[in-house]
């Protein structure tokens, strides 16, 4: 059952980066299971059930991501209290590994009823700046052998059925720096402070949403020295990729000309794209509606930036599922209900059982 994986995955800390404990831990267990795993070259942990006489036919990938937000030092002990489950990223995302490997437990023995190939992967860096790597690696590897794509991530009673796109931007404003009251050499951190006020001006759209933010800005040595060197981190985000690209391209010249005005120099790089827009969830909706009507779960459609992105690119019908009940998401006090899991488990299960029920070709 799911809770008896669920402390053992939350206690192994996983920052985005630094996955490999965690990734170690999942081979571990899919290997105690009996399922063959391997890691491939970013460090995705994958098994693949191809029974006999479903050589060739399109796989339904399942994927639930490694990392967690919080940074290597976190006390990552889970209490219980109260029926819940409490502990840093003990929801986002152990729960859905904990129920992923549940689901490979419940097969076990009953791999010849499929009548696809079924995968499924423990990936990295889809949280920050992870940027859906491993995702994007696993379909850009692997998109001639798949048929659809769940992301196994959030609560359970979401699906997301579109990918809202991301594009982040990291600008270090470099000037020759000195002393506050002996030199006159313009400030770093004056053009980071002009950019970011230029950036909070640009024009955005209610609808669709489009979102900016600069989430971390830092710069300077002492109160008594002019800054040598200032940067910011920005994420912004759209559910259009037409109006995402027109803001990105105005977010850089916003950047640039705030180097400009000052007189020092920027250096930008973008760190993170993660592809918006539709994700042809249609099919993949469609049974996920059935079996949370079987099961008495309301579902929620929501847009969302996950694991499923990865798949705009490749015309991959993809969606992402909850499969747990929490709150305070990236906040250490995050908590699951256990007794959710369960249920989340049958969702999952069944979800993967209709899919196998479709006519095959």
């Amino acid at each position: 059952m799911p809770l008896s994986y669920l402390t053992r995955i939350a206690q192994t800390p996983a920052p985005t980066f630094e996955e490999e404990a965690r990734a170690g831990l999942m081979a571990e267990l899919w290997g105690g299971l009996g399922y063959r795993t391997e890691r491939d070259e970013v460090g995705n942990v994958l098994t693949r059930l191809t029974p006999p006489g479903t050589e060739g036919r399109p796989a339904l990938l399942l994927a639930a991501h490694l990392d967690t937000v919080f940074a290597r030092g976190t006390d990552v002990t889970v209490r219980e209290e109260r029926g819940r489950l409490i502990g840093p990223g003990v929801g986002d995302n152990s729960a859905s590994l904990a129920v992923v490997t549940a689901l490979l437990e419940g097969l076990r023995g009953q791999e010849g009823t499929l009548r696809r190939p079924l995968w499924v992967a423990a990936n990295v860096g889809e949280e920050g700046l992870g940027d859906l790597r491993g995702a994007k690696h696993l379909l850009a590897r692997h998109r001639p052998e798949l048929g659809a794509f769940i992301a196994v991530d959030g609560y359970l009673g979401v699906a997301v059925t579109r990918a809202v796109g991301v594009r982040r931007y990291r600008a270090v404003f470099l000037g020759p720096g000195g002393h506050s009251w002996g030199d006159q050499a313009p400030s770093a951190l004056h053009a980071l402070g002009v950019a970011i006020s230029a950036l909070y001006a640009l024009r955005r759209p209610l609808s669709p949403r489009t979102t900016l933010n600069v989430g971390l800005a830092s710069g300077g040595t002492s109160v008594n020295s002019i800054a040598g060197s200032a940067d910011l981190l920005l994420d912004l985000r759209s559910l259009d990729p037409q109006v995402l690209a027109d803001l990105d391209a105005r977010a850089q010249a916003a950047i640039h000309s705030a180097a400009r005005e000052v007189g020092v120099n920027v250096h930008l790089e973008r760190v993170g794209d993660r592809p918006g827009g539709d994700l042809g969830a249609e099919p993949l909706l469609d049974l996920a509606r059935d079996a949370a009507s079987e099961h008495r779960t309301d579902l929620r459609l929501a847009s969302s930036s996950t694991d499923a992105n990865a798949a705009v690119p490749h015309a991959l019908p993809a969606i992402a599922v909850g499969v747990y009940r929490g709150g305070n998401a990236h906040r250490e006090d995050e908590w699951v209900q256990a007794s959710s899991l369960s249920p989340g488990l049958r969702f999952l299960r069944r979800i993967v059982d209709l899919y196998q029920r479709r006519p095959v070709a």
